[in-house]
Formats: C-alpha cells, structure tokens, sequence
C-alpha cells in the first residue's frame, strides 16, 4: 500500500493516540502509522504528577489504550522510532535509521519538553525533571529514600510534585522567583489561595529567589544556592519552570512556527497536508480570535478528533474552550476558560474561600473569560456556557450562591 493511502502520526503521545482513534472511527479505511521515540505505549500525563505518583493509580491506568488495541485497529505503532526530517514537497519523512515513510497527510503530535534550568549542577543525579513516565517513577523512588527535597519553580507541576511529597512524608521547599505559585496563570487574587494551601500543609514556601546553583556531592546533588548566598539542603532537586514546544522538525520543514507550530482553526499548518494537535499547536480559536497554544490534558483529548476529521476533508473547527484541572492535598479544581496574564479587571468568587469551596470567576468589563471551580462539583457545564455567551453578567449576584449559575444565562444581557 504506497504512500497514497497513509496517514502517518508523528508523536505517539496521548494526542497521536487520539487521532490515530478518531481516523478509525471515522472510517479511514488506509493504512495509519503512529511513530514515537518513546519505549512506552502511549499514556496520559497528568497522572505522572498526580494519581501514579501519589501511588493511588497503578501503572495500567495510565495507557491510552490496552496492549491489543493498535493491532486490532490496524494502527501501526512503532515505537523507539525517532523521526529526524520531514520533507513536504516529497509527502515523507526520514527516521534515525535511515529509513523513510512516505505520507498522504501527516499529523504532528510531538509535544513539548521540559525547560532545562541553566545553573551550575542542573545535570547532577537526583536532579528531576517531569515529563516522561520514566521521569515519574524516578521521583517515586527518590520520595522513598529523600527526606527533604527542593522544588524549583511554583507551577502546576511544581505544586503538584510538593504535595505528591509531602504525602509521601517528605520536608518540601519551593522556589519561586516569583511574588506568589501560578501568578501569571492566576492572577494575585486566587494565587495567595494555592500559597496558602501549602503553607497549611507544611511546605516551606520561598517566593521572589533566584536559583544560583545546584550543588552537589560527588554526582549527587545536596542541594540548591542562591543568588542571595543562602542556602536549601536537599536530597533530589525537581526542576519546573516550564515547557517549550517540540518544533524542531517543523521549523526545519519550512512551516509556520510561532509559539508552537501556527494552525487555522481546523489544525491545519502552513502546508496543506500537514496538520498539528495537543501542546505543540498554537491554533486559532474562533471564540476568541487569536490563536493560543493550550497546554493541558482537555486539548490533548479533544484535538486529534478535529484533526482526523479534517485530514480525511470534513469541514471542522476546534472551538472548545480550554480546560484543566488539578488535585493537590484535599483541593481538587477545575479551570474553564482562557485569560491572558493581566488580562481581567475583575476577579469575583461564589463561595468560601476560608474552606477552599467556592468559584472564581475572571471578568473583563462585566464579562466571564474563565471560571475555576475548587471543591465544587458539577458546574463546569454553566461555567463555561456563561463563558461562550460573551454576555455580561450582574457581579452581585455572580457571587450570590443563591443564584443559580443558570439563572444569569437567562437574563438579559447586562441586566442588574
């Protein structure tokens, strides 16, 4: 079967998995090539910082999909195969042995990959980075035997990372060069929330420091220096200051590449038989107009089905509005919506914030951009409805939990 009747996927991630699915349920009846550098299968990643590294979810559940499924859906997967070009012009691609495979429409999944700290000590051992199933069981066994580890950066997967120790029974420090954990995603308002939330549980929170070092004793890291000259002991380091985009292959294709690989609205790139989904995509959103790349689970998911539809010509847009979500300690939460860092005049909750049960809600003049709901359930539904509206909406009785979320919808618009 040549060329004409493949569609190749570059990233067997959670995303490539997915649209591997989607052009089966879809009916594509030609031959679907799935292509990952990794050993594993493909899997989920938010449980590599949550349920799998707590130990409450066991191996098995992080796989996309059981062992048989690739061959009963006539996917190829390949594993350990590392693709090293992409040539348009000839629809194929050339992996690290050597070989080629030539496509009909070719989907690039590839992901992203953790930003390496660039301090003296950074590539001692025991110092982690998050991102690989791998990753996840080497922190595991450092929780096992540390009993103070140093966590640089207060992000998702830096708080995350702190209460999987801290379960563990690990002393926990967090390094943040900024004023508070998750200010530019949150804003100071419901940052001050997720601080305090550690704090409660016994984090040693260090906010506005500069990481000088990793130092080390003999290969092992001990520890972790200061611009400041202080000084935090450690066992294991975990390094999370963010993720980049895998866009090198792109890049060096000649396609459009800002941010992420740019894709219109039915996730296509700059050439029109290739396509891009999940975190390595920065995409246009119809809501929102402007494109944005979206790097949690919900895109992941939802993508590849868009761009399945769209490979075999259905005319599709990918509209959702984003969505993540995280558990830390007893808060578990739900985010719905998009804002750009600053980008809210008004921030309005519903709720408790002295027992962590309440929705928050980000306004811009009157307007909901995103909801985030922690300890409350159900409601990620009306949050983003009111969200997708773009209607203005009475603040008073947005925070008065005797209305319910329904009930503004049916108001007319602005009304007080």
């Amino acid at each position: 079967m040549g060329s004409e009747a493949t569609y190749l996927i570059v990233g067997a991630s959670l995303a490539g998995a997915k649209a591997a699915q989607a052009l089966r349920e879809e009916g594509f009846e030609g031959r679907v090539v799935l292509l990952g550098e990794e050993d594993e299968r493909p899997y989920e990643r938010p449980p590599l910082s949550k349920g799998y590294l707590l130990g409450s979810d066991e191996r098995d559940t992080v796989y996309v999909h059981p062992p048989q499924w690739y061959a009963e859906h006539d996917v190829e997967l390949r594993l350990g195969a590392t693709v090293t070009a992409i040539d348009p012009a000839a629809h194929e691609v050339t992996l690290a042995d050597g070989s080629r495979i030539g496509y009909a429409k070719l989907l690039l999944t590839t992901g992203s990959s953790p930003r390496r700290l660039p301090v003296p000590g950074a590539d001692l051992d025991s110092v982690h980075y998050l991102r690989r199933l791998a990753d996840s069981d080497r922190i595991k066994e450092a929780f096992e035997s540390a009993s103070r580890v140093a966590v640089i950066g207060a992000g998702w997967i830096g708080l995350e990372t702190a209460a999987a120790a801290r379960a563990a029974g690990v002393e926990v420090t967090v390094l943040e060069r900024a004023e508070l954990p998750l200010l530019r995603v949150l804003g100071r308002e419901v940052s001050q929330i997720f601080a305090d939330l550690h704090t409660d549980h016994g984090v040693d929170l260090r906010f506005g420091v500069q990481v000088a070092e990793i130092t080390g004793n003999g290969s092992r890291a001990d520890g972790v220096l200061l611009a400041d000259g202080s000084r935090i002991a450690a066992d294991a380091v975990i390094v999370g200051v963010g993720i980049t985009p895998n866009t090198q292959l792109a890049d060096a294709a000649g396609l459009d590449v800002d941010n992420g690989i740019r894709v219109d609205a039915d996730l296509r790139t700059s050439h029109p038989d290739i396509y891009a989904a999940g975190d390595v995509a920065n995409a246009l959103h119809p809501l929102l107009g402007k494109h944005i790349r979206v790097e949690h689970w919900a895109n992941a998911v939802n993508q590849p089905q868009v761009a399945g539809k769209a490979m075999l010509g259905q005319d599709v847009t990918y509209d959702r509005v984003p969505y993540f979500f995280t558990d830390q300690y007893d808060l578990g939460m739900e985010y719905t919506g998009y804002v750009e860092p600053g980008g809210y005049d008004q921030v309005v909750f519903r709720g408790r914030r002295d027992t962590r049960e309440f929705i928050a809600f980000w306004l811009a003049e009157g307007r909901v951009l995103a909801g985030m709901n922690v300890n409350v359930w159900d409601v990620t539904d009306p949050v983003r409805d009111l969200v997708t509206s773009g209607r203005a909406v009475d603040a008073k009785e947005l925070a008065d939990t005797g209305v319910p979320l329904t009930h503004l919808l049916k108001r007319p618009d602005g009304a007080g």
